[in-house]
């Protein structure tokens, strides 16, 4: 198995070479829990036993001791884990330890395929702009690891990471589209492009209407892949930056809108893994790619504009831009009469204040595969959490003069709202899930750095895998097996966050 590689559509490094098949003279890394540390210590030798406790370690998930020889050498690593499944423990490795090559202790019964997941997304850098500053420590592959499973989702990890990391100067729409068609052209999947004022002649207005105010022509992104099994529509937002149009936000929140095209990335990420498995699913992929500026001809609050579905839609808010692209392009999904529609997007503020920055907000019209998606959530370690789909709040949308307003003027139920409005351009009886994301890392942890994250992207993959398969097949392989407690909700809160 070679190296994982990493996506060369963005002029970043294409190998990440920190997981290898072999090496000399690698160290051993013992992952231990904190209840067994005792037991293990006593079947060590009393030098072992003292350096330990001289050292105090107490086997906390993601601390380490390293174990030196008689000349000073490292003789072993000792990791703290976590009970369970832990992916995340050894993610601080590749840049902690010294550079050289570590191997797994096969005896210590730790899950091979999840420490090598941990230890290759440990390994991420954003290296386009900056060398990396650090020689990143190496692992012989895990004996018994699913290395197929760990390389798909961590290139695809990596991909959405580095296009929501890419600043908006060289992340535009036409740049955005070069990533989707690099993408197709890797897994031979159809790709085309509708751009501009061809959107007009072709009837993506509201696409259009919001993209037509920068230099950089907005356009519908769409590749297809896959001849047999069920009808899958990925639809992403691809708003490669927001300034909020003539609604213009302030510079603190305008600062972090180059990951406004967050949900086109998870979707472009999540599509990659899936044809990379060459899952069983007739697969389409939609991005309206767009930059939200401001110039002469940039909407304007209260115009009206007709979408492809007919509806006539009342600008509230010009940075409620997101749902406009979005409403043409669940309008042109449905015309396959795909078995399922899931669209991505990074769309408010609300869902932010609810669920915080970890965990997007999942709206789905269909109950069983809702909670099919928020187990694998819950298995991958990669949360979702479902809000209502609160008809009562349809109220809020309604326009005097229009079908229907791109928002409420009230500050309460924001992401249900932007879920409604969405709503409103499938047909009903559709099967829907909507994802409201943050995108983004608002601090460091192991294995997740500050910066663009495809949130959702393992759970995603997982719930699409075992979907795929015919009924009565076995479960899809992936990361995690064992499910871990559903959390307590966090009180939603009320604010009047910009949107997203």
């Amino acid at each position: 198995m070679p190296p994982i590689c990493r996506n060369a559509v963005l002029g970043v490094a294409t190998l990440l070479d920190h997981l290898v098949d072999r090496a000399a003279n690698a160290v051993v890394i013992t992952p231990i829990r904190a209840a067994r540390l005792g037991d293990w210590l006593k079947a060590q030798p009393a030098s072992v036993q003292r350096w330990v406790k001289n050292v105090d370690f107490q086997a906390r998930p993601g601390n380490t001791c390293l174990v030196p020889t008689g000349d000073g050498k490292i003789d072993r690593v000792l990791l703290g884990v976590d009970e369970g499944l832990d992916r995340w423990s050894a993610a601080g490795l590749p840049a902690a330890l010294p550079a050289g090559a570590y191997q797994l202790d096969g005896e210590a019964g730790f899950d091979a395929t999840a420490f090598a997941f941990g230890w290759a997304v440990g390994g991420y850098r954003f290296q386009r702009y900056k060398d990396a500053d650090k020689v990143l420590a190496r692992l012989i592959w895990p004996q018994g690891a699913d290395r197929a499973v760990v390389t798909r989702l961590v290139n695809a990890l990596f991909l959405g990471r580095d296009l929501i990391n890419t600043p908006a100067s060289d992340m535009g729409p036409a740049e955005l589209a070069s990533a989707v068609k690099a993408v197709a052209k890797t897994h031979k999947a159809k790709y085309r492009e509708i751009v501009g004022d061809d959107l007009l002649k072709q009837n993506y207005p509201t696409i259009h209407m919001v993209g037509r105010a920068s230099s950089r022509a907005p356009r519908l992104i769409d590749l297809r892949w896959g001849s047999e099994g069920p009808k899958l529509t990925l639809v992403g937002k691809g708003v490669c930056f927001d300034t909020g149009g003539l609604d213009l936000k302030s510079g603190s929140y305008m600062r972090l809108m180059k990951k406004d095209m967050g949900g086109a990335a998870l979707m472009l990420a999540l599509a990659q893994a899936i044809m990379d498995a060459k899952l069983k699913v007739r697969l389409r992929l939609l991005v309206p790619a767009v930059e939200n500026s401001v110039s002469g001809n940039a909407m304007r609050p209260l115009d009206i504009v007709k979408t492809r579905k007919g509806i006539t839609v009342e600008i509230g808010d010009t940075d409620a831009e997101g749902r406009l692209i979005l409403c043409d392009a669940l309008a042109e999904a449905e015309n396959d009469k795909p078995d399922l529609i899931i669209d991505a997007a990074t769309l408010t503020g609300a869902a932010r204040v609810a669920l915080g920055t970890e965990m997007p907000a999942l709206f789905a019209t269909d109950d069983d595969l809702a909670d099919a998606l928020l187990l694998q959530g819950r298995t991958q370690d990669d949360q979702l959490w479902r809000l209502p789909l609160n008809k009562s709040y349809r109220r809020l949308l309604d326009s005097k003069i229009a079908d229907i307003n791109n928002c409420s003027e009230s500050g309460y139920a924001g992401a249900i709202t932007a879920a409604l409005y969405l709503q409103e351009f499938l047909t009903p009886g559709t099967t829907w899930m909507h994802i409201d994301s943050m995108g983004w890392n608002v601090s460091s942890r192991p294995g997740r750095p500050e910066g663009g994250e495809a949130l959702g992207l393992r759970a995603l993959y997982a719930f699409i895998a075992d979907w795929a398969k015919p009924k009565g097949k076995a479960s899809a392989k992936i990361i995690a097996k064992t499910p871990v407690p559903r959390p307590a909700p966090r009180k939603p809160q009320v604010s009047r966050l910009r949107r997203r």
